[in-house]
């Protein structure tokens, strides 16, 4: 029977945390998974026992997918366009299908190098100090 009880872990750095929320790992033990659906974190931990549900990345890792597909699909399409290799058309097409793409790609990792990033920083329900003052409210 494999041993449930949480166990001790150092914490990681801020960059050594949102590396492992990007590979949909555990931000604080490194177990892997993060996530249970596409963008539904698990709710525990299976190695550690860190709470996931505390997060809240709202739109932030959507707009972090969109800045990063756009950067990289803007110097693909300006050289595309100004050397007339594609017509209009087409480059419309790779442009839409290309912003999707890679948007929908890298979302789930977006969102969790930012809940590792929430975690490390002690945002919202991580902070164990708040977690206290909101349970006496409560």
């Amino acid at each position: 029977m494999p041993n449930t009880a949480p166990r001790a872990v150092e914490e990681p750095s801020a960059v050594v945390a949102a590396l492992r929320g990007l590979r949909n790992h555990c931000p604080r033990c490194d177990h892997k998974p993060l996530f249970a659906r596409y963008l539904k974190p698990v709710e525990r931990c299976a190695c550690c026992g860190q709470d996931w549900t505390l997060h809240q990345a709202d739109d932030f890792p959507a707009y972090i997918a969109i800045f990063v597909s756009g950067h990289l699909l803007a110097p693909v399409l300006i050289a595309a366009g100004s050397h007339e290799l594609l017509p209009m058309g087409w480059l419309a097409l790779i442009a839409v299908l290309g912003a999707l793409l890679l948007t929908i790609v890298m979302l789930q990792p977006a969102k969790g190098a930012v809940i590792a990033l929430q975690y490390h920083w002690r945002m919202h329900g991580f902070d164990p100090a708040m977690r206290e003052a909101d349970q006496r409210e409560g």
